[in-house]
């Protein structure tokens, strides 16, 4: 199988790598093409456009921003689509609305050509190690045909079911980590005003009931005070503003992810929206004056 791949940003980077060691033929574009040069050394194919990433693979597989950002590589002046290339499989791997892939499942399947939905979960680490979660929206037997490219990047690939539901399970993941950095941060600044040293609360909770992928990859990171970004901050407000607008339309009422989307806001607002989820500490110090 033939795969392309587009967006070699912090993500991308590394799922592309493991694509490439799995052995795939790849053809790889990015937007800036310095980041895309360095896989030319290690055998892939660096084009300029995505209608040209199309034209070279089976399956085209892509991992950008958001919503625009997508519609862009598909439908822009040079997008995959001008290809015109029949029963080519596109996948989206970044977040974006349940709504948002089911619209595009069904544009695409006008122009003969397969969709998936396809977000992950694992952050740059999980990236970089190819152990990350993948979790796929579509026709099943497209998603079995992809399978083994998905294999290549992650430990645990989860057939969701039909169009859409990827994204929606990722958003519920989203949730969860969103939560549980605002518990981490919260407890810091508790052990701290009491005169706790942080590694004895990072002790407690790894070893406890309260362990997580936050407390073991970003606690760490927060204590030494590196806010260099695994996933920005400003992707999970747009993540957590997705889920919002999806839980509104069904009346579900989510008072603490309401909140947490609230407060990265405010971090997006104080000029941190670049820096990694963790930098939700300076907020904090901001709030009790440090």
């Amino acid at each position: 199988m033939k795969v392309g791949f587009i967006g070699l940003g912090i993500m991308g980077s590394g799922m592309a790598g493991n694509i490439l060691k799995a052995g795939f033929p790849l053809t790889v574009y990015n937007r800036t093409r310095g980041k895309a040069e360095p896989f030319e050394k290690l055998g892939a194919r660096v084009v300029n456009t995505p209608e040209e990433v199309a034209r070279q693979s089976d399956v085209v597989l892509s991992i950008v921003t958001d919503a625009p950002d997508v519609e862009q590589i598909l439908y822009g002046e040079h997008g995959i689509v001008k290809a015109e290339k029949k029963g080519l499989i596109f996948v989206d791997m970044s977040t974006n609305s349940p709504d948002f892939a089911l619209e595009t499942y069904s544009q695409l399947k006008e122009r003969g050509i397969r969709f998936l939905d396809a977000p992950v979960t694992g952050g740059d680490k999980g990236a970089k190690e190819g152990t990350l979660t993948i979790m796929v929206g579509g026709d099943e037997d497209v998603f079995k045909q992809v399978e083994p490219v998905f294999k290549a990047m992650g430990k645990n690939v989860i057939y969701v079911g039909s169009a859409g539901k990827g994204q929606a399970l990722k958003l519920c993941n989203q949730v969860v980590i969103a939560l549980d950095m605002v518990a981490v941060v919260e407890a810091l600044q508790l052990s701290r005003s009491m005169g706790i040293e942080d590694e004895k609360l990072f002790s407690m909770l790894s070893s406890g009931a309260g362990n997580s992928f936050t407390v073991q990859y970003y606690m760490p990171k927060i204590m030494k005070g590196d806010l260099e970004p695994g996933f920005k901050s400003w992707h999970l407000k747009k993540d957590l503003k997705y889920v919002d607008d999806v839980a509104s339309k069904r009346s579900i009422p989510m008072p603490a992810t309401s909140l947490t989307l609230q407060l990265y806001s405010a971090l997006v607002a104080n000029g941190l929206g670049e820096k990694g989820t963790q930098s939700l500490i300076k907020l904090y110090d901001k709030l009790v004056g440090k």
